[in-house]
């Protein structure tokens, strides 16, 4: 009796975003220090619209990963966060997705805004969730030059 096989790729295989006219996706150049990572980036108008079109181009971007449906919330998650809770509501954000084999880091810049503490609740939030899906110390903020602010999350598979 042969072995099953792997139905779970190691690797992402990245599919190249639509060359549609209001497709604001493209391939990313890697990284530094990531020479194996492929990439994706995206520009969104700040509206609450615009989050299908963010979950449909990650999803396409990842296809063949095994973490591709996490990824797409963590991506959904993020954008929503910068429509809802920054001054890019009205404004615009950007969508970054570098891949490489066994890895992937979502980042969504947003243009800033009051970093507010949660009032807590006892229920579980998106940064929750993706702390979740990410595990211990996969996810954080950092400050732009600019006073904007890029909200990450790595998953490893």
């Amino acid at each position: 009796m042969k072995p099953a096989a792997d139905t779970h790729p190691q690797a992402c295989a990245p599919a190249l975003p639509d060359r549609h006219q209001r497709q604001p996706g493209h391939l990313a150049p890697a990284r530094p220090g990531t020479a194996t990572a492929s990439g994706y980036v995206g520009t969104f108008p700040g509206r609450a619209d615009q989050l299908s079109q963010v979950r449909r181009e990650i999803a396409a971007h990842l296809a063949g990963c095994p973490a591709t449906h996490d990824a797409v919330l963590i991506a959904s998650e993020l954008a929503a966060n910068a429509i809802i809770h920054t001054r890019s509501r009205g404004g615009t954000f950007t969508v970054r997705c570098y891949d490489s084999p066994g890895q992937a880091r979502i980042e969504v810049e947003d243009l800033g805004g009051p970093w507010r503490q949660r009032n807590p609740d006892g229920r579980p939030h998106g940064l929750d969730i993706i702390a979740a899906l990410t595990g211990p110390d996969q996810w954080g903020t950092q400050v732009t030059s600019t006073s904007g602010r890029i909200v990450w999350a790595r998953l490893t598979w």
